[in-house]
C-alpha cells in the first residue's frame, strides 16, 4: 500500500478530520459468531482483547520484540493482516507496524474510551479488536504511522527459508 493510500484510510477514521465512521462489513462479508462460540475457540485473554477490546500489558506479548520474517494473521479468524516487512521497533512494548498488509484487511473506528481520542484498528474479516493506530509521532517510517497491535491478537506464520 502506498503512503498516500495508507494516509487516506487513516484519515477516513481520524476523529479530528470530521469524516464519518467506517461501517461494519455487510452481512456475509464478516465472520459472525456468538460470544459463546468465541469463548469456546479463544483463551480467556484472547477473548478479553479480541472480543472485548482489551489491551495486554506492555512488554509481555509474544511478538513485541520479534524480528522473525513472516505474515501476521488475526488470531481469531486467520485473516492475513500485517507482514514483518512493515514491522518496526517502536520500543513501546507492543508490536508496531507502519502499514497493514493490504487495503481492506483492517478497519478503523473512533475510540473515545479512557478520555482519549484514538483510532481503533479491527480485523476487517471478523471485527476483532487488534489495537490502535497513531500518526505523527516522528518515527522514521514511510507513513509516519504506528499500528500498535496486541500480540495476543496476532499469530505469526513464519516465512520458509528462501522466500
Amino acid at each position: 500500500m502506498s503512503t498516500a493510500d495508507n494516509r487516506k484510510y487513516f484519515q477516513a477514521a481520524d476523529p479530528l478530520a470530521g469524516v464519518p465512521l467506517q461501517d461494519v462489513p455487510k452481512d456475509g462479508q464478516c465472520v459472525e459468531k456468538t460470544d459463546a462460540e468465541w469463548r469456546e475457540e479463544l483463551t480467556p485473554e484472547e477473548f478479553r482483547v479480541l472480543r472485548q477490546a482489551g489491551t495486554e500489558r506492555p512488554y509481555t506479548g509474544e511478538y513485541w520484540d520479534t524480528h522473525t520474517a513472516g505474515v501476521y494473521q488475526c488470531r481469531a479468524c486467520g485473516a492475513e493482516l500485517f507482514t514483518s516487512n512493515e514491522k518496526f521497533d517502536s520500543h513501546c512494548g507492543w508490536p508496531s507496524f507502519w502499514a497493514p498488509l493490504a487495503e481492506g484487511t483492517v478497519r478503523y473506528i473512533h475510540d473515545r474510551t479512557l478520555g482519549m481520542e484514538r483510532v481503533e484498528v479491527r480485523c476487517a474479516n471478523c471485527d476483532s479488536h487488534l489495537g490502535h493506530v497513531f500518526e505523527g509521532e516522528g518515527y522514521g517510517t514511510p507513513t509516519d504511522q504506528r499500528y500498535c497491535i496486541n500480540s495476543v491478537s496476532l499469530r505469526l506464520v513464519e516465512s520458509r527459508a528462501g522466500q
